[in-house]
């Protein structure tokens, strides 16, 4: 039995952050950061392209000097995936990547200065089309904010937003998306949750510095799941101490359990218990590292007894149920038997078969449209 979606996502402009559409109705996109230094271009190179393949639609890149700045214009000319130039303060280093191809400046209006250095970056964005983020951030508020409210507060991250986006009004420049975050979930969704009805430009989700892979994702989950459910959210990013790839496959994770979008293989399997025919934990360790290149969007039971298994491998696109022997089911009709002896082995083959199939007939479904 399959559920429809039942998200309604916010309605919100739509940016362009080169190739990828952010807000509107696109995609929610996937973001991730890279922790590299800059100025090491062959290491940053490389770490962009294992999150590109990992299926990151956009990476931010810190560029915190004029060295940074320069390599990161030779970062631009070596990769196809959209770059965001995260810069503090200095404007000359938003002047300089805006030069050097960057495709979109993260660079909060009200920390630059002047306002003739403010025009002098809104100008270079709206002459090259380069969308502005706003990064609002509850450990980085405004001294008169953090006066004002005591502490950092859902309010005082919303005022601050507000100041940045004024800013950018006067200037008459609406090409920008927004994030307010903070370590803090119930903090970070209710500062969502007001600046949602008060602009239409896209919102970037996050939960900031959230921890380690495992409490990382845990709170990123809930928070940017709470989110995601109200309909809040154009492009995500799961801020984890961990290598970036692995934020980008938690994100992945995360919009595939909410049917927001679909990429590669949903695995749907047990927790395992004393009735199981097969090392339920041990295949499946094994099996998601082996099809981790498989991009086809399908359903994989592998379930390790016959209480749950029939029933759950006659509604994907394919499944296994533990027995004497282990039974397979494709598109919810039996289909062969596997031994232990060389289970992983032979449910990866009939899983690249089977994901073969399917783009086949998906590709006929559209040549006949």
């Amino acid at each position: 039995m399959h559920f429809e979606n039942p998200i309604k996502r916010r309605v919100s402009r739509k940016i362009w952050v080169g190739d990828v559409p952010v807000g509107g109705d696109a995609p929610i996109s996937i973001q991730t950061m890279t922790n590299t230094e800059t100025t090491d271009v062959a290491a940053t190179v490389a770490q962009i392209q294992r999150a590109q393949d990992a299926g990151a639609d956009i990476v931010r890149v810190s560029v915190p000097s004029m060295d940074a700045a320069d390599a990161f214009g030779k970062i631009r000319q070596q990769v196809s995936v959209p770059l965001v130039a995260d810069i503090h303060f200095d404007y000359r280093i938003a002047l300089r990547v805006a030069e050097l191809g960057v495709d979109c400046l993260r660079i909060n209006p009200g920390n630059i200065g002047r306002e003739d250095r403010v025009r002098a970056v809104v100008d270079a964005a709206r002459d090259k089309n380069i969308p502005i983020r706003i990064g609002v951030n509850a450990g980085s508020l405004e001294k008169d904010l953090q006066k004002k409210y005591g502490e950092p507060t859902p309010a005082a991250l919303v005022e601050s937003a507000m100041r940045h986006i004024d800013i950018l009004d006067r200037l008459d420049f609406q090409e920008y998306k927004l994030s307010l975050k903070a370590s803090d979930i119930f903090m970070t969704v209710e500062a969502y949750r007001q600046i949602a009805s008060q602009i239409e430009q896209p919102l970037h989700l996050g939960i900031t510095e959230a921890g380690g892979l495992r409490g990382g994702t845990v709170k990123s989950s809930i928070g940017l799941g709470l989110l995601l459910w109200d309909g809040i959210g154009d492009t995500i990013r799961v801020s984890l101490a961990a290598d970036p790839v692995e934020e980008v496959k938690v994100g992945w994770d995360m919009l595939k359990s909410l049917k927001l979008r679909s990429r590669g293989i949903n695995f749907i399997a047990c927790p395992s218990c004393s009735r199981q025919n097969f090392d339920v934990i041990k295949t499946m360790n094994e099996l998601e590292t082996r099809v981790e290149d498989i991009r086809t969007d399908m359903d994989v039971a592998v379930i390790g007894c016959v209480v749950n298994g029939p029933g759950e491998a006659k509604e994907v696109d394919l499944g296994l149920t533990g027995g004497q022997p282990n039974l397979v089911y494709i598109d919810g009709k039996p289909a062969g038997k596997l031994t232990n002896d060389s289970l992983v082995d032979d449910l990866e083959r009939l899983i690249r078969e089977r994901a073969d199939q399917l783009d086949v007939e998906r590709q006929q479904l559209i040549a006949t449209d």
